[in-house]
């Protein structure tokens, strides 16, 4: 499961559980209380669930409204309070603009609405004296309070650890009780019951601060007497839960003083969890004896990502308390989404910034040795009315090529073109490495007033010629072998067809036919092409947004024979020929609908630009013309010579590295895909 649709399962599951809406699926996010009917866990998707139950519901006619009718009764949910807090994780323990994350949990929070907030500790970066931990204390305030909710404090070793002169006996506990509240405290919210703990008392008899020696990891007789009152004076809460900074029940360093809190914990029989936070990582530990053991990682402490979805992330946790139920989910910082942002107008804009690719003025010639002469050009629009953030850069999973500087930023205001020099270099000879077109990646940012919209990123093609030494016309005629996965390409750019008359023709045996063929084609709902679907052979031409294709369904194409098929419009009409004699035509004029997708030869393009419908047999003398060459009945020729009005000519005398050369003269060469083959004509 993706990072995203894990997030958007997780909203779901929130909103649908807040407003009490039933679901067999939802239900297995929340666990019914019952410490004796812990059942095992079954893996589903990555998540562990445990004993569940629906939400109960009710038939009430009284608050069902409809002026049909029908025979099916739609329960309803119960009427009875529910609820939801948030807890964040270590805000410190990591690097200053850690801050930043921090403001993106509270927005987020704030979509949310929560009740309540808790915190589990490292509020501030700390180990300072005062005069250097108070205005920490005020940053980190000053954006919690921001939250449109209460938000209570626990205190972490960050809080209150001294480090330098002057150190107080109890360090940073004083400072914290002044600023940001009593260092343990509980507090009641619709019938459950909030309890804070202090973690780091230290040794009372040396003073001395430490989550790393048991001995600093007890807790004093002071504040476990105070937990054993408040949970008998609270015997009546449905729902206890507690925080603290240090996760204690891990054992280890902290040694083994939470056994008798936990002991404690499970005799008041109503705590249902344990949040935790200081390890930066999430984990659960429960339930043990009907309570959950929850760590949670950071929003904005130190983190090293080893794993999103393993729990190595700034988030915070969505609990939603039900009846004898809790649901609790992650989120990820910053992926909450504002739904009154998403306007027709971003809908509108954003789509427009997909669809505007860059263009490339001019096209840098590239030698046989990889070289390039002059830079490229990389212009890029914005057709949106605010303004976008660029960056581009060449596609890193591509080995084969460098470029100088290797990617640009650039804001581009509304209206406005940027422009971009790019160098590039081919890592080899073209003529001896598995070549592939430079491709540049485009992300852009669409910016309004407090958002920021990603648009995907995107890949492109950057055109650029060859200088290449044409090969030896052999002795015997050569012609190419494709079927499935075995086709060529050339670039839209490399093609210069300008609108009006056309031809277009190739020689080809074919090995078998299939319903849907094509010979060598530009469609995809535009352009042009030459098909033999089912054995039939028709030129299509896209005028004026509809297809043109005169064909004859009783002429077909003979098997393991070659045959010359050619398409031609002339600004009248379409025609098809096969072996020189006209098959169909058809009246037409209009202008030619473009697109930007390669002309593929042994297959039909598709909207990817990659083939399918593939043609199996041999094809060879592909020429493609700005000229109606055929009027009437003609007598093909079998190789071809270039003249002004060719546009490409493949004979296929050989290969170039991955290119079959264009003798048109305009460095129109095809690139081979999968095992193009040269074989001789017989």
């Amino acid at each position: 499961m993706t990072r995203h649709l894990l997030i958007t399962s997780c909203l779901l599951a929130i909103c649908l559980l807040q407003f009490g809406v039933c679901s067999p699926c939802l239900a297995q996010a929340s666990r019914k209380f019952n410490a004796e009917s812990v059942l095992d866990h079954h893996p589903h998707d990555g998540h562990a669930h445990y004993d569940s139950h629906p939400h109960p519901t009710i038939l009430d006619e009284s608050r069902f409204i409809t002026n049909r009718e029908s025979r099916i009764q739609l329960p309803l949910p119960q009427e009875k309070d529910s609820f939801t807090f948030v807890v964040f994780g270590d805000r410190t323990g990591g690097p200053p603009e850690g801050i930043e994350i921090l403001k993106e949990a509270v927005a987020d929070t704030n979509l949310l609405e929560p009740d309540l907030v808790m915190t589990v500790g490292d509020l501030v970066q700390g180990y300072n004296d005062k005069a250097s931990w108070l205005p920490q204390m005020n940053e980190y305030k000053e954006v919690m309070n921001k939250l449109l909710c209460p938000w209570f404090p626990v205190a972490g070793n960050h809080d209150i650890y001294w480090r330098g002169p002057g150190r107080p006996k109890r360090q940073h506990e004083n400072d914290y009780e002044m600023n940001f509240g009593p260092l343990w405290y509980a507090f009641r919210h619709k019938g459950s019951l909030f309890i804070v703990l202090f973690s780091d008392e230290g040794n009372p008899e040396t003073g001395e601060k430490s989550f790393e020696d048991p001995e600093n990891q007890r807790m004093s007789p002071e504040q476990f007497s105070w937990l054993q009152e408040t949970l008998k004076q609270n015997q009546d809460a449905e729902n206890v839960f507690l925080f603290l900074h240090h996760p204690r029940w891990l054992g280890g360093n902290y040694g083994d003083d939470w056994e008798k809190v936990h002991q404690v914990l499970a005799e008041a029989g109503n705590v249902r969890a344990v949040f935790a936070g200081h390890i930066h990582q999430m984990r659960y530990d429960g339930p043990r004896d009907g309570i959950e053991y929850v760590t949670l990682a950071t929003v904005g402490g130190g983190q090293s990502g080893l794993s999103d979805s393993a729990g190595f992330l700034h988030h915070f946790h969505v609990i939603t308390v039900r009846k004898q139920q809790i649901a609790m989910a992650c989120l990820p910082v910053g992926d909450v989404m504002d739904v009154r942002k998403i306007t027709g107008t971003v809908n509108q804009e954003i789509s427009a910034i997909a669809r505007t690719p860059p263009t490339f003025p001019g096209r840098p010639l590239v030698a046989e040795d990889g070289s390039v002469a002059q830079p490229v050009a990389v212009e890029l629009f914005n057709p949106a009315s605010q303004s976008v953030e660029f960056e581009v850069f060449l596609d890193p999973a591509d080995r084969n090529w460098i470029a100088r500087p290797d990617h640009f930023h650039s804001k581009v205001y509304p209206g406005q073109r940027a422009t971009f020099p790019l160098r590039l270099r081919s890592l080899g000879s073209i003529t001896e490495q598995q070549y592939v077109p430079p491709k540049l990646m485009v992300r852009a940012d669409y910016l309004t007033d407090g958002a920021r919209f990603t648009v995907k990123e995107r890949q492109y093609t950057i055109p650029v010629s060859f200088q290449v030494t044409p090969p030896a016309q052999p002795d015997q005629d050569m012609a190419v072998s494709v079927g499935e996965g075995k086709y060529l390409s050339i670039d839209d750019a490399e093609l210069k067809i300008p609108d009006g008359p056309i031809t277009l023709e190739c020689w080809c045996k074919p090995n078998g036919f299939s319903q849907r063929v094509g010979l060598i084609t530009k469609t995809e709902d535009s352009e042009f092409g030459i098909f033999a679907s089912s054995g039939v052979p028709y030129f299509t031409i896209n005028l004026d947004g509809r297809y043109r294709q005169p064909q004859d369904l009783d002429t077909k194409l003979a098997i393991s024979e070659w045959q010359h098929v050619a398409g031609v419009y002339d600004g009248q009409e379409v025609r098809t020929y096969l072996d020189g004699k006209l098959v169909a035509k058809q009246a037409a004029s209009g202008s030619r609908k473009r697109n930007q997708l390669p002309l593929i030869i042994g297959g039909d393009v598709s909207e990817i630009g990659k083939a399918d419908s593939p043609f199996d047999g041999l094809i060879d003398a592909v020429r493609l013309s700005t000229t109606a060459r055929y009027q009437d009945d003609f007598e093909p020729e079998r190789r071809w010579s270039t003249d002004d009005k060719t546009a490409l000519l493949l004979n296929f005398d050989g290969f170039v590295g991955p290119l079959a050369y264009d003798e048109s003269g305009h460095s129109a060469h095809a690139r081979r895909h999968g095992n193009v083959e040269l074989v001789p004509v017989e």
